[in-house]
C-alpha cells in the first residue's frame, strides 16, 4: 500500500464499459470532496467508481472484475493463461502471464507493460474509497434508507478486495476504516490471518444485514436500472467463498514449509481445524436454503441451460456480475482467425480429458464408450459449449454455420497454427455460437464473477471435507443434470457409488474445473489446494499439430479421419513451492517495514 495515498480523482467512472442506462452510466466532471459528498447524486456516482472504473480497449477494468478481465494485462492476458487450462498466444519473456507460468517473477519484478501490480494496487486504492465514502456517508444529504444500504454495499464491496488480496498474498494489512491522507506516514503490520478471516466474515454479516434480498423492488430493493448492485445474497456468496478459501489446504494450517513462525500466523491459520470447513459448508448451505438463486435449466437440448446462463444478461444464477453493454468481449478475445478473434487464450487436451462422457463417466473409465480415434463424440454437452475442437460447427463469417479445422496443412480456414501456444483448440464458454468477432449484433450479458454453481462446488467440498461425503451427491447431481449428463440407471450421474473422501475430492476439483472454466478459478484454486507442483510443473498437452487427415477408401460420400496423437509438446511451465503465495512487491516493503514478506521469498 503507498506511503504516500493520492487524492481521489472524480473524473468520469465508467459509461463506456456499463450497461446502458444502467447505474454505472455516469458523466460527472472533477470535483472536490465537498462537492461531491454534498451532492447526492455525486455521493452515489462516487459508489459506482469503486464497482469499475477506466476503459475497456486500454486502462482496462481496475473495479470488481480486474482479475476476471480477459485483456487485463497488456489488453490481452491475465491468470486464466497462467495455469494449466489455457495456453498464451504471445510469449515475450517480460509479459506478466508469461512470466507467472515459467515462474520468473519475483518481488522485484512483476513483468512490464505494464507489470502485473494490480494484485496490490486495485485493491487498496478501492478500500481507501470504501473508506473515504464511509467516512462522509452520515453527512451527505441522502435519506437514512439510502445510507444504510449504501453502507451495506460498499461494506461488501471493501470485503471482495480484501478477499482479492488474500487469496494472493494470505493476510495482509487491515486499514480498518481508516482513511489515511497525504501526509500521513504508514507502517502498518500484517493482520494475524485468523483475525483477518474473523474481520471480513464480521463485515460481508453487517453488510448483508443492511442490504436488500436480490429479489426485492424499489424502494425497499433496487430499480431494474440498479442489477448489478451487490445485495445481500452477494454478501452471502462472497461469504461461502472466503471460507472456502480459508478452510483450504493452503490455509488450514497448511502454511508453506519455508514460513517462519510470525510468517506462519499471516498466511494461513496456526494449525488445521476441520470446523473451518463446517463453517465453509454452513455458509454456503446459507445461500442454497435462501432461494436467492437457480441454476438456468432448458431441456430442449442437453446443456443449452449452461450455454445460456452467460448469454442471459438478467438471470436467476447471477451472484456478483461485471455489468456491460452488448458486447463481443469474449468472441474478440478467444475466437479463431477464421471468426476474427484474436485467440489470445487455447484450451489445453489437459482441460479437453478432463470431460467425461455423456454418462458422466471420466474418458479413462473403460466402460466409458470414449473412442481416442473419435475422441469429441458423447462427452458432457459441456464440453462442446466450453471447446471449440477439430470439426466444430461455428457462425462463420458469411452468416453459416461452418466447421473450424485446426490440424495443420488444412489450408482451409487458417485456424491451424505452429506457434509455441497452439493446442489445437479454441474457447467458447461465453461467446454466441450465431455471431463471429466481424458479423452479429453484439450478445447482451454481464461477466460472471460468481454465480450459483460455484455455491453449490462450495457446499459439495467443504462438506465432504468435513466428513459427510454422501451430503455432497445431490448437489453435484443438480449441476450435472443441468450439464445434459444421463442419470444413469442409479441416478447419480455417472458419480460412483460409494465414494470415500478422498475420492469424492478428486472429483469435486474436476467438476469445478470443467463448469468454472476461464470464470477466474482455476489459478486461485490449484494453489490453495496445494496440487500446483504435482501438476504445474512439465508441459501442458495439445494433439499432434503435424496431424494430417486422410481419406477412408470405399466410403461414398468421401470421408476423412483423423491421426489423433497427444502430445506434450506445449512450453515449459514451472511452480515452486513458494509461488503458492506471490511475494509482496519490494517497494511495498520498503514504504512499510513492518509488513512481513511471504516465505520463501
Amino acid at each position: 500500500m503507498k506511503k504516500i495515498l493520492t487524492i481521489i480523482s472524480f473524473s468520469a467512472l465508467l459509461a463506456a464499459c456499463s450497461k446502458s442506462g444502467g447505474f454505472l452510466d455516469d458523466k460527472s466532471t472533477a470535483l472536490d470532496e465537498a462537492q461531491v459528498f454534498s451532492d447526492s447524486l455525486r455521493t452515489i456516482q462516487f459508489l459506482n467508481g469503486i464497482y469499475a472504473e477506466g476503459t475497456f480497449g486500454n486502462t482496462d477494468f481496475a473495479g470488481i472484475g480486474f482479475s476476471f478481465n480477459k485483456r487485463r494485462w497488456e489488453t490481452h492476458g491475465n491468470q486464466e493463461t497462467s495455469a494449466d487450462d489455457a495456453e498464451y498466444s504471445l510469449s515475450s519473456a517480460t509479459r506478466p502471464s508469461v512470466m507467472f507460468y515459467q515462474g520468473t517473477f519475483s518481488a522485484a519484478n512483476y513483468g512490464s507493460s505494464p507489470p502485473a501490480t494490480d494484485f496490490w494496487q486495485v485493491p487498496y486504492r478501492n478500500i481507501r474509497r470504501v473508506n473515504l465514502l464511509l467516512s462522509k456517508l452520515e453527512s451527505t444529504p441522502l435519506s437514512a434508507y439510502m445510507k444504510s444500504r449504501m453502507k451495506g454495499e460498499a461494506k461488501c464491496l471493501r470485503v471482495w478486495y480484501y478477499l482479492q488480496l488474500m487469496i494472493v498474498y494470505g493476510s495482509v494489512p487491515n486499514v480498518g476504516d481508516q482513511v489515511y491522507g497525504i501526509a500521513d506516514f504508514l507502517d502498518i503490520p500484517r493482520q494475524k490471518f485468523s483475525d483477518f478471516v474473523a474481520y471480513l466474515t464480521k463485515e460481508l454479516d453487517e453488510a448483508a444485514a443492511l442490504l436488500p434480498t436480490p429479489n426485492a423492488a424499489f424502494p425497499v430493493g433496487y430499480d431494474a436500472l440498479d442489477y448489478g448492485r451487490v445485495t445481500k445474497g452477494t454478501a452471502m456468496g462472497l461469504k461461502s467463498r472466503l471460507l472456502s478459501y480459508a478452510a483450504s489446504p493452503l490455509f488450514n494450517g497448511g502454511a508453506i514449509d519455508a514460513a517462519s513462525p510470525q510468517q506462519k500466523e499471516l498466511v494461513s491459520y496456526p494449525a488445521y481445524d476441520v470446523a473451518h470447513w463446517q463453517a465453509a459448508a454452513a455458509a454456503a448451505e446459507a445461500v442454497i436454503n435462501s432461494g436467492y438463486y437457480s441454476l438456468i435449466v432448458n431441456n430442449t437440448q442437453p446443456g443449452l441451460g449452461f450455454y445460456q446462463t452467460f448469454l442471459t444478461r438478467t438471470n436467476p444464477e447471477n451472484i456478483f456480475v461485471v455489468t456491460r453493454p452488448n458486447n463481443k468481449d469474449f468472441e474478440a478475445y478467444y475466437l479463431p482467425p477464421s471468426r476474427s478473434g484474436q485467440n489470445y487464450s487455447r484450451p489445453t487436451q489437459n482441460l479437453v480429458d478432463a470431460f467425461p462422457m455423456i454418462t458422466g463417466k471420466a474418458i479413462t473409465d473403460p466402460t466409458s464408450g470414449y473412442d481416442p480415434q473419435n475422441p469429441y463424440v458423447n462427452r458432457d454437452p459441456r464440453f462442446r459449449y466450453s471447446i471449440m475442437f477439430n470439426g466444430s460447427r461455428y457462425a462463420a463469417n458469411d452468416n453459416t454455420q461452418n466447421f473450424v479445422w485446426t490440424y495443420t496443412g488444412t489450408g482451409q480456414t487458417g485456424d491451424a497454427f505452429s506457434s509455441g501456444g497452439n493446442t489445437g483448440y479454441f474457447t467458447r464458454k461465453m461467446c454466441d455460437s450465431t455471431v463471429t468477432n466481424s458479423i452479429g449484433a453484439s450478445p447482451a450479458r454481464n461477466w460472471p464473477i460468481m454465480r450459483y454453481a460455484e455455491i453449490l462446488l462450495n457446499y459439495a467440498e467443504a462438506i465432504n471435507e468435513a466428513g459427510q461425503t454422501t451430503l455432497a451427491y445431490p448437489k453435484l447431481a443438480q449441476l450435472r443434470d443441468r450439464a445434459g449428463i444421463e442419470p444413469g440407471g442409479d441416478n447419480l450421474y455417472g458419480m460412483k457409488a460409494g465414494m470415500t473422501k478422498e475420492e469424492m475430492r478428486a472429483f469435486i476439483q474436476n467438476e469445478r474445473r470443467i463448469e468454472l472454466a476461464f470464470e477466474d478459478h482455476r489459478w486461485h484454486d490449484i494453489r490453495r489446494w496445494k496440487i500446483a507442483m504435482t501438476l504445474y510443473n512439465g508441459s501442458n498437452r495439445g494433439f499432434n499439430r503435424v496431424m494430417h487427415p486422410f481419406l477412408v477408401s470405399g466410403t461414398t460420400p468421401a470421408t476423412y479421419k483423423f491421426n489423433y496423437v497427444i502430445e506434450n509438446n506445449i512450453r515449459e511451465h514451472v511452480f515452486r513451492p513458494e509461488m503458492y503465495l506471490l511475494p509482496i512487491q519490494d517497494a511495498e516493503i520498503r514504504k512499510m517495514p513492518a509488513m512481513l514478506q511471504n516465505p520463501g521469498w
